[in-house]
């Protein structure tokens, strides 16, 4: 145990077009307390003003990688190749790490870990606070039901990119990563790391999430294309990871994704508002409602009735009149958009 209480992390932030946020993002990075820290900001080809900010961050020892535009995940994939920690935290130019992460996950660490998730909190444009923590997560979750649930139904409780520190003995797994299998380089280690290793929890909120309008993640205003496309690239990341898995000898089903609740609702989003676009040929609501049968006799990584409330979410979005369907879309996908009450119920659930 004691060759984990000390490392390198390597904080590799992916830049592109955030001139207003990247400083603040690197500024956070250089402040995490712990002796060893690397900051690597790799901008993908920004045609606004962020390379005047990186280079002002350069005297104090930031190591800055310019390259043309290829995507995020491309993007991550330079930084790693040019990384040394054992330890790597992705961390997106909008949002902010605190500097106790690394103390707090170290005091998490136990052997065989792939990635320790924490929570997020919620802030504007601006910096400001927004009420709102996320993932919640159950407090019985282990590295053992994350797994089971992953396999069963390709759902779990976690941040996104900026909420995980990873370890490089499982990304190594993982890398070079596959071309063309997602734009996001969360996508990848998201839907590998229970499968490959151990995911361990810490509840507390540690990163800010900066919500602007413009996030690739969430939506401030509904945006049903959005729901579509995350939807074809959920499906294409559960096959991916069932790749990967039976690689090192581990079954996971690709198709695993019809009983997760978090799809399932992107799914019913797009058929009932607008079945036109919708990605899955064949699919119907009937066919989801089929699919919530058997999804709501498995966990989900919800609490009771988290996973009660969920459910009761999914068949009222099948069955509803379209106006009603939608509102209720709208506040499943667009959080700002909730009645307050609403909020309050959700963060005290």
């Amino acid at each position: 145990m004691h060759e984990m209480k000390s490392g390198l992390l390597s904080v590799i932030i992916c830049n592109y077009n955030y001139e207003r946020y990247v400083g603040a993002a690197i500024s956070s990075a250089l402040a995490i307390d712990w002796p060893d820290v690397e900051v690597i900001v790799v901008d993908d080809g920004s045609i606004d003003g962020s390379t005047k900010v990186i280079e002002t961050f350069v005297p104090r020892g930031v190591i800055p990688l310019f390259r043309q535009n290829r995507g995020q995940a491309a993007a991550a994939a330079d930084g790693y190749r040019h990384s040394r920690g054992e330890w790597i935290l992705f961390l997106d130019a909008d949002d902010v790490v605190g500097p106790s992460i690394v103390h707090d996950a170290v005091a998490a660490m136990k052997p065989g870990w792939s990635m320790i998730q924490f929570q997020m909190k919620v802030i504007d444009e601006n910096g400001k606070p927004l009420d709102s923590i996320f993932p919640m997560y159950r407090n019985d979750s282990t590295p053992s039901s994350i797994r089971r649930w992953v396999v069963e139904v390709d759902n779990y409780p976690t941040p996104p990119n900026s909420g995980n520190l990873l370890a490089r003995q499982f990304l190594d797994k993982i890398f070079p990563l596959e071309e063309g299998m997602d734009r996001f380089v969360d996508s990848y280690f998201l839907s590998t790391a229970p499968l490959l290793g151990d995911v361990l929890t810490v509840r507390k909120a540690i990163v800010s999430y900066r919500m602007h309008g413009s996030n690739d993640g969430a939506q401030s205003v509904l945006d049903i294309g959005k729901i579509e496309r995350d939807l074809t690239r959920h499906l294409r990341r559960c096959r991916y990871s069932a790749r990967i898995a039976e690689q090192y000898g581990v079954n996971a089903s690709p198709e695993r994704w019809r009983f997760g609740f978090y799809n399932m609702s992107m799914r019913l989003a797009s058929l009932r508002l607008a079945p036109s676009g919708h990605p899955i040929a064949g699919d119907t609501v009937f066919g989801c409602m089929k699919d919530l049968a058997i999804a709501v006799t498995r966990e989900q990584g919800f609490n009771a009735l988290r996973h009660v409330a969920m459910a009761t979410w999914l068949f009222g979005v099948a069955i509803v009149p379209q106006p009603i369907a939608r509102a209720l879309v709208s506040w499943r996908f667009a959080p700002l958009s909730r009645p307050r009450l609403l909020k309050r119920l959700i963060q005290a659930t």
